[in-house]
């Protein structure tokens, strides 16, 4: 008959044995659940050790570069009287990202040049000879060739004007 510290040892012994691979088969399910996460959801080692969220390549706007279209000829206009100038011209450069934009501008070249020739012949001639003056005319030109693309269902937009050439006599 076994003795009660053989049944002491055997039930400890054997409890030890159930709980060592219990814990070991919980090892084994942990760390293959982990790695099957890992390869299942395509764990980026960078982003998961950084803690930030992988790049999301969809949602990145692929950026063109800049179209420029020249306001051929350069514009000449008369400036009303009474100012130190009496003569403007100016040759204007356009930037967009968007070729439409361009090809928009050309269909209506007379229609936009005739707009900006009326908005240069109001310039006072004085504002122009300082820097905010041409600047403020480059956002009116710029605000102008917007509404004019809204009129015509134009979805791109006019990133920049510039001024080539600035002569005021």
């Amino acid at each position: 008959m076994p003795d009660d510290k053989d049944i002491a040892e055997g039930g400890q012994g054997g409890g030890k044995k159930k709980l060592i691979v219990i814990v070991a088969i919980v090892a084994v399910l942990l760390i293959g659940g982990g790695t099957a996460a890992f390869f299942l959801l395509g764990g980026d080692e960078e982003a998961v050790a950084d803690g930030d969220a992988p790049p999301v390549e969809e949602q990145a706007v692929e950026q063109v570069d800049p179209v420029y279209h020249k306001l051929d000829p350069e514009f000449v206009v008369n400036l009303p009287p009474g100012g130190p100038a009496g003569m403007l011209q100016i040759a204007v450069e356009v930037m967009t990202q968007n070729p439409t934009v361009v090809e928009t501008l050309k269909k209506n070249d007379p229609m936009i040049r005739h707009h900006i020739i009326n908005l240069l012949e109001e310039q006072d001639a004085a504002k122009l000879l300082t820097l905010d003056g041409k600047k403020a005319l480059q956002a009116a030109i710029s605000e102008l060739l917007a509404g004019k693309l809204k009129e015509l269902n134009e979805s791109g937009e006019i990133r920049g004007v510039f001024f080539t050439q600035f002569v005021l006599q």
